[in-house]
C-alpha cells in the first residue's frame, strides 16, 4: 500500500490517465438532437454517456472532438412541420386565426418561440409570399431551439467544438457529390422512380432508398454525405452515440461507408436505451401538456445536475434505465451520488479538522505504511491501486457506468475504513499513514468524479 499511495500523491490529478491514445484524434458526436422541440431525459442520457466517453479519452492520451450534428435539413418532413406549426402560432400571437397541422409541434414551448418572435419582428413575415415567409420562420425558430439546446446542456456540464448543420451539407452540394460517387462505382442504382444504395452487397439485410421518388434525399443519403466529411477532416476514429429509435441504421450506414470506400471499422456506433422515471417504484409523468416530453431542463430543476448526471451513467447504455426521482433526491447513504460525494466531504473534514490540531500533512518518505494492516487499510489501498486499470477499461470498452460503480465501490470502502480506523486519535506514526492513505483517497474520489463530470463537494 505504501507504494500505491506514494505513486498517487506524486501524480495527483494524472494519476490513473494510462496513454493509450498516443495522440490519435477522436471524434466524438452525440446528443444531435432535432432543432424541433426542447432536449429531454433520453437526450439528457445521451449527453452524460458521450461527455463522459469524451472525457475518459482525453484522460487517456487522446485527441478528442465533441460535435453536435443539428438535423435541420429544410426539406425534411420535420422541419417542415417545424415551420407549419411556428406559422399559426406566429399568426395566433398577432391576433390571426390559424390552424396547426394536426400532426405539428404543439408543445407549449412553440407558444413561446412564436411569441418572441412577434415581439422582435412584428408582421413582417405576414406580408411575405407564404414559402419565404415559412423558410424565414423555420430558420428563426432552429436558431432559437439550438440555443436553448445550448444552454441546456451548458449546465448539464457538456460543451460541443463543433455544432455542425445537416443543411450546410446541402448547401455546400455534398449530399449530391456523395450520391453521384455512389452512382458511378456501381453501388447505387435506379429503380422504381428512386435512387437505391445496394446495401445488400455489405451485409445489410435489404438495399436501401437513398432519394426518394420525389426526389427527396432520405435521411441515410445526408448521413452518409456527412460521414465522408468527418472522414475528410482526417479523424483517426469517429464516435456516434445514437437515441434507442436508431437501432435498425447501423447496418445500412456501415454499407453506405464502405460501398464509399470508407473503413467502417474507424466508425463505431454506440446505441443507448430508453430511461424511464419512475418514484418508488412507479413510472411518473411530470408533464401532462400535449406534446411535452418529460424535459431535460425540468429534471436538473428537480434533482439538480450531480444526481442527474450519476444516475443517467449508472447502468450500461445498453441497458433500459429507472431513473429513480424519489431515491435522486435523499440526502442519505441510501442515494448513490450522495454516498460518494459524502465521502469526498467527509476526507474534507478531516483535513480541516487536522489543520485546526495542527497536524501537518507528512511527508511519505518517512512514512512507515506497514503499520497499515488492518483488513479495512489493505482493502481501501487495494481500490486505489485499481483506479488506472479501471480507468482503461472504461476508456478501451467506452463504458462509463463501470466509473460509477468503481466510485460507488471506493466510497463504501472509505466509509468503512473510516467507521473502524480512527486516523487523528492515533499515535503519531499509524496517524500519519492513515492521514497519507485519505490524501490518496480524496485524489482518486476527485479524479473519479471529475471524469464523470459529478461535483466534489467540501461539505454537505
Amino acid at each position: 500500500s505504501g507504494e500505491v499511495v506514494r505513486r498517487i500523491l506524486d501524480e495527483g490529478e494524472r494519476y490513473g490517465a494510462v496513454d493509450i491514445g498516443r495522440g490519435r484524434r477522436v471524434q466524438v458526436e452525440f446528443v444531435s438532437a432535432n432543432p424541433t422541440g426542447p432536449l429531454h431525459i433520453g437526450h439528457g442520457r445521451g449527453a452524460a454517456i458521450g461527455d463522459v466517453i469524451a472525457r475518459l479519452l482525453e484522460f487517456t492520451g487522446h485527441r478528442v472532438t465533441r460535435e453536435y450534428y443539428i438535423n435541420d435539413a429544410e426539406r425534411s418532413r420535420q422541419m417542415r412541420l417545424f415551420a407549419e406549426s411556428l406559422e399559426a402560432r406566429y399568426m395566433q400571437a398577432l391576433g390571426r386565426e390559424a390552424e396547426l397541422p394536426p400532426e405539428g409541434y404543439h408543445g407549449e414551448y412553440m407558444l413561446d418561440i412564436a411569441r418572441r418572435i412577434a415581439e422582435q419582428h412584428g408582421d413582417r413575415f405576414l406580408h411575405m409570399p407564404r414559402e419565404e415567409r415559412l423558410r424565414a420562420l423555420m430558420k428563426l425558430g432552429r436558431d432559437m431551439m439550438v440555443e436553448e439546446h445550448r444552454r441546456d446542456l451548458e449546465r448539464f456540464r457538456v460543451r460541443f467544438d463543433v455544432w455542425f448543420s445537416e443543411q450546410s451539407l446541402y448547401e455546400s452540394g455534398e449530399v449530391w457529390e456523395t450520391m453521384d460517387l455512389l452512382r458511378r462505382s456501381g453501388h447505387a442504382y435506379e429503380a422504381d422512380g428512386a435512387l437505391w444504395l445496394r446495401s445488400t452487397d455489405f451485409g445489410d439485410d435489404k438495399d436501401r432508398v437513398l432519394v426518394r421518388q420525389d426526389g427527396s434525399p432520405t435521411y441515410l443519403a445526408s448521413d452518409l454525405a456527412y460521414h465522408r466529411n468527418k472522414f475528410a477532416r482526417g479523424f483517426d476514429l469517429v464516435i456516434d452515440i445514437w437515441g434507442p429509435d436508431h437501432h435498425g441504421y447501423i447496418a445500412r450506414t456501415k454499407a453506405g461507408l464502405q460501398a464509399l470506400g470508407l473503413d467502417a471499422d474507424r466508425v463505431e456506433i454506440f446505441v443507448h436505451q430508453i430511461v424511464r422515471l419512475t418514484a418508488g417504484g412507479e413510472p411518473v409523468r411530470m408533464s401532462k401538456r400535449e406534446g411535452e416530453l418529460v424535459t431535460l431542463r425540468q429534471l436538473m430543476d428537480e434533482v439538480g445536475v450531480d444526481a442527474a448526471r450519476f444516475f443517467f451513467l449508472m447502468r450500461s447504455a445498453d441497458a433500459h434505465l429507472d431513473f429513480d426521482l424519489e431515491l435522486a433526491k435523499k440526502e442519505s447513504a441510501e442515494n448513490p451520488v450522495y454516498y460518494v460525494q459524502y465521502a469526498h466531504a467527509r476526507l474534507c473534514s478531516l483535513f480541516k479538522e487536522a489543520e485546526e490540531r495542527a497536524v501537518k500533512m507528512p511527508d511519505p518518505e518517512g512514512v512507515d505504511f506497514s503499520l497499515l494492516s488492518t483488513e479495512e487499510e489493505k482493502s481501501l489501498a487495494m481500490a486505489l491501486s485499481e483506479f488506472p486499470s479501471e480507468v482503461e477499461a472504461a476508456a478501451r470498452r467506452r463504458e462509463p457506468h463501470r466509473l460509477v460503480a468503481y466510485a460507488r465501490e471506493l466510497a463504501k470502502r472509505f466509509h468503512l475504513f473510516y467507521d473502524r480506523c480512527p486516523v487523528l486519535a492515533e499515535r503519531p506514526k499509524l496517524r500519519d499513514a492513515r492521514l497519507l492513505l485519505c490524501k490518496a483517497t480524496h485524489i482518486v474520489l476527485r479524479n473519479t468524479l471529475e471524469l464523470l463530470g459529478v461535483s466534489a463537494p467540501e461539505r454537505m
